[in-house]
C-alpha cells in the first residue's frame, strides 16, 4: 500500500518535488507550496503547471487551492522545482493551522 496523500503531500512540499494528482477527473502536475487547514477543511495550495483534461474556461496552469478529501490519487514525482513563486512581502493564504510550506 502507497504512502497517504498526508505524507506524500509534506514529503513533496520538504523535498520541493512536483506532484500527480488525480483531482476532479483530471491529472494534474502540480508544486505543492502550503498545506493546511482552513475554515475545518484540510487544503493544498499549489501553482498548476499541466493539466491532461482541461476545465472548460480555466487556463492549465497557475494557482490552485484543492480539497485535500477529493483529490483521488496522488503521487511524488522524482522532478524538483525551484521552490517559493512568492515575494518576500507577499500576502500568504491565511491558516487555521499550517502543516507544510515550502520555504
Amino acid at each position: 500500500m502507497g504512502a497517504s496523500v498526508d505524507a506524500q503531500l509534506r514529503f513533496a512540499i520538504a523535498g520541493k518535488r512536483l506532484l500527480e494528482v488525480h483531482y476532479k477527473g483530471s491529472v494534474r502536475i502540480v508544486e505543492p507550496h502550503d498545506y493546511g487547514v482552513q475554515k475545518g477543511n484540510d487544503k493544498v495550495l499549489v501553482f498548476q503547471r499541466r493539466v491532461t483534461k482541461g476545465v472548460p474556461g480555466k487556463r492549465p496552469f497557475g494557482w490552485r487551492l484543492l480539497d485535500v478529501s477529493l483529490i483521488e490519487r496522488c503521487a511524488v514525482t522524482e522532478q524538483t522545482f525551484e521552490g517559493s513563486r512568492g515575494r518576500t512581502d507577499q500576502n500568504h493564504y491565511v491558516w487555521d493551522v499550517l502543516y507544510a510550506r515550502v520555504e
